[in-house]
């Protein structure tokens, strides 16, 4: 359950509005999702953090896939339940398949064995690592 009301388009004030006319244009969706919703209760944060997304996940030296998988990898380690399902299905819309799907997981549960072992050994870094 939300922490939050959720403003709904047709309730939300002409900057939430342009916001979420934005991200509908960009994203090429008839209507935002529920983390857009919520963030809009804060017009500002919501305005802000669009626009930094935005900027980050657009097309540059990583493609689009490739930074949603990213995204996915974070929210696992970060255990955000919605950002999880959220880049998977947008990692999915760009072509992430079941394979590269699994794979990911994999590399992402062997990152977080071997951080835990690293973290808990506490073995000095090498030399050649710190540049």
């Amino acid at each position: 359950m939300s922490t939050v009301p959720l403003i709904q388009y047709e309730d939300a004030s002409p900057e939430v509005r342009a916001v979420f006319d934005d991200i509908k244009r960009t994203r090429n969706v008839p209507d935002v999702n529920n983390f857009w919703k919520a963030l809009a209760n804060h017009p500002e944060t919501l305005r802000r953090t669009w626009e930094a997304l935005k900027e980050v996940m657009r097309p540059a030296a990583l493609d689009p896939l490739t930074k949603e998988m990213i995204y996915i990898a974070v929210s696992v380690a970060n255990n955000c339940d919605y950002c999880i399902h959220s880049h998977t299905a947008a990692a999915r819309a760009k072509g992430m398949t079941d394979a590269q799907h699994q794979e990911l997981l994999a590399v992402i549960g062997m990152a977080a064995q071997t951080n835990a072992l690293a973290n808990a050994l506490k073995a000095p870094i090498d030399p050649q690592f710190l540049r």
